[in-house]
């Protein structure tokens, strides 16, 4: 049985503007996706997962590529808290923060990573020049370490932002 998901009450993800909530990872806008969700604890940052049923490697096991996909999420967001902390505000404030996207994602399996656990990322931010940030990741499961990631983050160029 699948532990109650934890809940993230300021999640930078529902302060991204409509016309970019609708990543598949973490996306509020996007109806069949992750809606990862990303918040402080502490000088930390954190996600919660609770992954469905179908999301398997193998009977027993998560399928990979939803830990990247978290890990990814949970990079560029956090690097967003990072900057937008950094300019002053707090998801909540009415400030728009600073959107990421993802410049380099590396992933590292641990251990095989076992189903029906909630999962937790934890991310520690390292800025690393004014619009690129590092994050460094550990998802666990029942306190256990199964990944690691590194996602490195910059400011999303003006020609996302272009309609």
């Amino acid at each position: 049985m699948v532990q109650e998901a934890k809940e993230i009450v300021h999640a930078i993800q529902d302060e991204y503007p409509d016309d970019f909530a609708w990543c598949y990872g973490c996306g509020r806008r996007n109806a069949r996706g992750h809606h990862f969700r990303t918040g402080w604890d502490g000088d930390v940052t954190v996600t919660y997962y609770d992954p469905a049923g179908d999301e398997l490697a193998l009977p027993g096991f998560v399928y990979g590529g939803v830990i990247a996909s978290m890990i990814d999420c949970h990079g560029t967001g956090s690097a967003s808290l990072a900057l937008h902390r950094k300019n002053g505000h707090e998801p909540g404030d009415g400030e728009d923060p600073p959107r990421f996207v993802t410049a380099s994602l590396h992933v590292d399996f641990k251990k095989p990573t076992p189903h029906g656990k909630l999962l937790k990322a934890t991310g520690r931010v390292e800025e690393i020049h004014p619009k690129k940030f590092k994050v460094l990741v550990e998802v666990e499961a029942d306190g256990e370490v199964c990944v690691t990631g590194e996602v490195v983050a910059v400011v999303m160029p003006e020609t996302f932002l272009q309609k």
